[in-house]
């Protein structure tokens, strides 16, 4: 790895762990984006590495979320089964769709719900 996609990797780290803690966003949201257009990975490495990216961001978040009383563990425990179910299907179904199909849909959810937010000042 070079210096120049290290500084980069880096930098895009420090700005996903940010969101991800203030908004619970950060996969989608910051790192598939940057992953492509700042290091040129196709749209699915990008998808599956933001992915593995997550699990020890979401639990460095998760700790601290408890600590402070954030988490509602039933709803989390629930949607963690049913979520987790499905991406392991989603996984697959990502082999069959071109990067251009993917990066639509992606662009399109996030439009879709970003536009929801702003316009209901809600999540």
């Amino acid at each position: 790895m070079s210096t120049t996609t290290l500084i980069t990797c880096l930098g895009i780290g420090i700005l996903a762990g940010v969101i991800a803690a203030l908004c619970g966003v950060g996969g989608g949201v910051v790192m598939v984006p940057a992953f492509v257009s700042l290091l040129a990975m196709p749209q699915k490495t990008a998808v599956a590495t933001s992915l593995a990216i997550i699990i020890p961001t979401a639990a460095m978040a998760t700790t601290q979320n408890a600590k402070n009383g954030f988490v509602d563990w039933k709803v989390a425990a629930v949607t963690a089964v049913s979520a987790s179910l499905f991406a392991y299907f989603g996984a697959d179904w990502m082999k069959t769709l071109s990067n251009t199909t993917l990066t639509r849909v992606f662009g399109t959810i996030l439009v879709i719900f970003g536009t929801r937010m702003l316009w209901l000042g809600k999540a």
